[in-house]
C-alpha cells in the first residue's frame, strides 16, 4: 500500500502561529519559520523529546542519554525512525557502555530470584542474564536518524515549549525552546555532579546547511537559595553554593523550590507555567536524601499535596528584593 503524495505539495496560505513563530508550509507538508532580527530559522520536523532508558525493569540498561530529535515524515508517508528502542543515542544498545551494574529495580535482582536485594548478587545476576542489553527488533526498519543532541543519563527530559520574543534574554535566544527535566528516580548512582534534572532547560538553536540545530543548551530554572543566586558575565544564572547546585528534589533539601517538573508551556500572558508533580521518594541511589524511609513504600512514594504550578515570568527589573524568603 503507497501513499497518495500527489498533493503534499500544493500551495497553503502562511500564518502567524504565536509570537515569532509562522506557518510556512504546503496543503500536507508542515514547515514552521521562526523570525528573528538576526535572521529566520525554517523548521520542518516536530522537535521531541525522548526520555532515555534505567537500570530497572526486565531490560536494564545503564547510561544511556536522554535525546531530544528533530522528527520528519518519509516521502512514502511512514515516521522517520530514530533508533529506539535498540540504538540509544544512536549507539547500539548491545555497546559495553550500557551494560547494567545492577539495582534494586532490576526483575533479576528481586523477587523469585532474590528475596532480599543484595548488591554483589545482583551484580551476578545481571552481568549473566542481562547483559549485553540485548536488541528488540530482528532489523532495523530504515535507516536511523542521528539526535538533534544529547542529554545526560537518567535526567527525565520531559516537556518542551517554544520562547516568545517577550521572554527573550541572554540565555534565551529567538525560537529558543524551554524544556522540563523531571529528573531521576533514584534506579542508578549519579552519573554527574552537581546533580542535574529536577529543573528547566533552555535549547538555542542555529542555522547549520539550511537545517535547524542545536546550538546550546543550559540550565534555566533550577534549585538555589537566593543568597547564593548569581549571574555570569554573560548573563547566564549561576549558584554560588555547592551544596545547593547539588540538590536533586527541593523538598530533600528543606528549600522552597522545584521536585519534579513533568511539563511546562508558555500561556496566553507569554509567562512560562512549570508543572510540578511534587516530591517523591525514591530509591536513594542518586542522592540518599530523596530514599523512601519505610521500604515497603518501594519502588517511588509520592508525598501528597506537593504537586505545585509554577509561574516564571521576565523580570522588570522593579521587582528584586521582594522575596523576604531566602529559597
Amino acid at each position: 500500500m503507497h501513499a497518495d503524495v500527489s498533493s503534499w505539495n500544493k500551495p497553503s496560505e502562511p500564518f502567524r502561529v504565536l509570537g515569532n513563530v509562522h506557518f510556512v508550509g504546503t496543503n500536507e507538508l508542515a514547515a514552521f519559520l521562526v523570525a528573528s532580527p538576526a535572521g529566520h530559522v525554517l523548521g520542518d520536523c516536530l522537535f521531541i523529546t525522548e526520555n532515555g532508558e534505567d537500570e530497572r525493569g526486565a531490560r536494564p540498561t545503564n547510561n544511556a542519554p536522554d535525546r531530544l530529535h528533530c522528527g520528519k515524515m518519509n516521502l512514502d508517508g511512514t515516521p522517520d525512525w530514530h533508533g529506539w528502542p535498540d540504538l540509544f543515542g544512536g549507539v547500539d544498545s548491545q555497546s559495553a557502555q550500557f551494560n547494567p551494574v545492577g539495582g534494586p529495580a532490576d526483575d533479576v535482582c528481586g523477587p523469585p530470584l532474590l528475596l532480599n536485594f543484595n548488591e554483589a548478587q545482583c551484580a551476578a545476576n545481571v552481568a549473566a542474564r542481562s547483559t549485553p542489553v540485548k536488541h528488540v527488533l530482528n532489523s532495523q526498519p530504515q535507516t536511523p536518524v542521528a539526535p538533534l543532541a544529547l542529554e545526560p543519563p537518567d535526567i527525565a527530559v520531559v516537556g518542551p515549549d517554544f520562547a516568545p520574543d517577550s521572554f527573550l534574554g541572554p540565555s534565551v535566544r529567538h525560537g529558543a525552546a524551554l524544556v522540563s527535566r523531571e529528573g531521576d528516580f533514584g534506579f542508578s548512582h549519579r552519573t554527574s555532579t552537581p546533580i542535574l534534572g529536577h529543573d528547566v532547560e533552555v535549547v538555542n538553536f542555529v542555522l547549520r546547511s539550511g537545517k535547524a540545530a542545536v546550538s546550546d543548551q543550559a540550565r534555566f530554572a533550577f534549585n538555589c537559595r537566593k543568597k547564593f543566586q548569581s549571574h555570569t558575565s554573560e548573563g547566564l544564572p549561576v549558584c554560588k553554593s555547592t551544596a545547593d547546585a547539588d540538590t536533586g528534589q527541593a523538598f530533600a533539601a528543606h528549600l522552597r523550590g522545584i521536585n519534579r517538573p513533568v511539563t511546562l508551556m508558555f500561556g496566553p500572558d507569554e509567562a512560562l507555567y512549570v508543572v510540578d508533580f511534587g516530591a517523591v521518594r525514591d530509591f536513594g541511589r542518586s542522592d540518599p536524601a530523596n530514599g523512601f524511609k519505610d521500604p515497603a513504600d518501594a519502588p517511588l512514594a509520592q508525598i501528597p499535596g506537593t504537586g505545585v504550578i509554577w509561574k516564571i515570568t521576565r523580570s522588570t527589573g522593579n521587582d528584586q528584593g521582594q522575596d523576604d524568603g531566602e529559597d
